[in-house]
């Protein structure tokens, strides 16, 4: 399968990394270098539920096309939503919505080495995204 170069990119990234704790750590490298939220950010309205550790999630429609941008308390999460923008922020809602998600996540070889907590906190994002695209590509 084809992906954008962005994804394409990362997923190259994550198959040089042959052990899991270097995978772990460029999750959390890469959830460091997003830009946090302020506090008014940090709202009800932009938390995502169904994960254990505390997530944002902000989108913006700009052009036709979806940016997020995220945040989390915890360090490793923070860098699952750095790897979640990674995969949907910048695209069309169709885009998107082509997206399989999954897939992707399954070449970087997390899922296997995720808590059932952060599994589902994952999954949450992934809904939540899917379903603000969905929304934008039926209007």
């Amino acid at each position: 399968m084809s992906y954008p170069e962005n994804i394409q990119d990362m997923i190259d990234d994550f198959a040089f990394l042959t052990d899991w704790e270097d995978r772990y750590m460029h999750v959390i490298d890469m959830g460091k270098n997003l830009p946090p939220l302020s506090p008014e950010e940090k709202t009800d309205a932009h938390k995502v539920k169904g994960c254990v550790s505390q997530v944002w999630l902000v989108s913006e429609v700009k052009d036709g096309r979806l940016y997020y941008r995220g945040d989390s308390d915890a360090h490793i999460v923070k860098g699952l939503v750095a790897v979640v923008l990674t995969i949907f922020s910048g695209r069309t809602a169709g885009e998107s919505l082509d997206l399989d998600a999954h897939a992707i996540l399954e070449q970087l070889d997390l899922s296997e080495h995720l808590s059932p907590q952060r599994s589902n906190g994952l999954k949450a994002m992934i809904e939540r995204i899917l379903s603000e695209a969905a929304a934008i590509d039926k209007s």
